[in-house]
């Protein structure tokens, strides 16, 4: 039985407010940042109330950029980044849940040692092998290509991991009814698993799109024409403006902009992702 205590709950209480305060008051300061000119920033005071710049700064990056960084229009870079994002987390998706359907279901030699094979890779991300495989993205011709952003950042072992151990608990007279209604492994697959797997499907996009939004390194390095700019490298470019002082409040209004999608994203998927955490049984 757990005791009522008005001063544990205070307690609780004030913890939980300092906590929120810590992660949301940056958030608001950026926000707060982009609506007020250039100069604001140069005073050596950081202004805590709303300026009147807000529909000129975001509307200038939008349409214009920030000539001085070198970076195109916010927006360009915003469905460069979107794009990026959607390709990685529905190929990771469709790649793992296929594979993790193969070496639950299928019976064939060394299936077991494939999946461990899998599983290695989680310990070769692509910072560690970076140079091989922007070798073998340059022999290809796919430097400056949305096949370069994407293609090497598919593959997913946790994923893999993931969908196989949900798979094995699935109970095999699932399988055997389909089978005696004469479904083959393809409509077993599409009827059944993939229904099942909804609410795991949904986590793990989440998850893997804001993966694949906030890549800097890689788009980095396989992009210099200004079309493939993601909106993370984009912001790097402003924030590190040669020969002048960064333009903060334009900064400021790109890095606001760049958060509204993974936020929609995990708004969208909110109710799915709680959905699975809640439930029971499937």
């Amino acid at each position: 039985m757990v005791e009522n205590r008005p001063w544990l709950n205070i307690l609780t209480h004030i913890v939980l407010i300092v906590g929120v305060a810590v992660i949301a008051f940056p958030v608001y300061l950026a926000v707060i940042a982009s609506t007020h000119d250039g100069g604001a920033f140069l005073r050596g005071v950081v202004p805590l109330l709303p300026g009147p710049h807000f529909l000129d700064n975001y509307g200038q990056m939008l349409s214009q950029g920030m000539s001085t960084s070198g970076a195109p229009p916010l927006t360009l870079m915003l469905a460069n980044s979107l794009l990026m994002a959607i390709l990685i987390a529905v190929a990771k998706i469709a790649i793992s849940i296929t594979s993790a359907y193969a070496i639950v279901y299928f019976r064939f030699p060394f299936r077991t040692l494939a999946f461990w094979i899998i599983f290695i890779t989680l310990m070769l991300p692509v910072e560690v092998r970076i140079i091989p495989t922007f070798k073998v993205v340059s022999d290809l011709g796919l430097l400056n290509s949305y096949a370069g952003l994407t293609i090497p950042l598919i593959a997913s072992a946790t994923a893999t991991f993931l969908f196989r151990q949900f798979f094995l608990t699935v109970p095999d007279e699932l399988m055997e009814a389909a089978r005696v209604d004469g479904a083959g492994p393809m409509k077993f697959f599409r009827d059944i698993l993939l229904p099942l797997s909804r609410t795991n499907i949904a986590a793990l996009f989440v998850i893997l799109f804001i993966y694949g939004w906030m890549q800097y390194l890689w788009p980095m390095l396989v992009t210099t024409d200004p079309k493939f700019y993601t909106v993370v490298m984009g912001i790097k470019r402003m924030a590190a403006v040669a020969d002048s002082d960064p333009q903060w409040n334009l900064v400021m209004a790109a890095v606001v902009m760049a958060m509204l999608p993974p936020i929609l994203v995990i708004i969208f998927m909110q109710r799915l992702f709680v959905k699975g955490l809640v439930e029971t049984e499937k």
